[in-house]
């Protein structure tokens, strides 16, 4: 076993409190919070230094304009950066926060993966309310 691994089992166990989990070859982990798909990776930046790093795809094919809504709603979270991206079929919007991971147990990560997976949600369903 390695770091990474380690933290991804921390993850996937944290995680399957409230989820189906999947894992994919690679070892991230996917899975949905109501209707936002989310996956996380995880990777040893240095000795002793292993990171997590979560992505939800909050909303997608958005009509319009949505970057002001999404800047002035970042500046409202604790925890994860909101990114716009423009597609031909519209706008799509992810949250990702990364955090260090090593001797994270499940139960607080679990926590911290929640606020993150919540803000997510919420932040969906103002998009969507616009």
């Amino acid at each position: 076993m390695n770091a990474t691994t380690d933290a991804l089992d921390a993850a996937r166990a944290a995680l399957e409190l409230f989820h189906d989990v999947a894992v994919d070859d690679d070892g991230a982990l996917s899975f949905r919070h109501g209707d936002v798909p989310c996956a996380v990776q995880g990777m040893e930046l240095a000795e002793g230094l292993t990171v997590l790093s979560l992505t939800c795809v909050v909303a997608w094919d958005l009509p319009g304009d949505v970057a002001t809504f999404v800047a002035e709603r970042a500046g409202q979270g604790m925890f994860g950066t909101l990114g716009v991206i423009k597609t031909g079929q519209g706008t799509d919007v992810t949250l990702r926060y990364a955090f260090p991971a090593d001797g994270l147990k499940p139960e607080p990560l679990s926590t911290l993966l929640m606020l993150v997976v919540s803000t997510a949600s919420q932040v969906r369903t103002e998009l969507l309310a616009l």
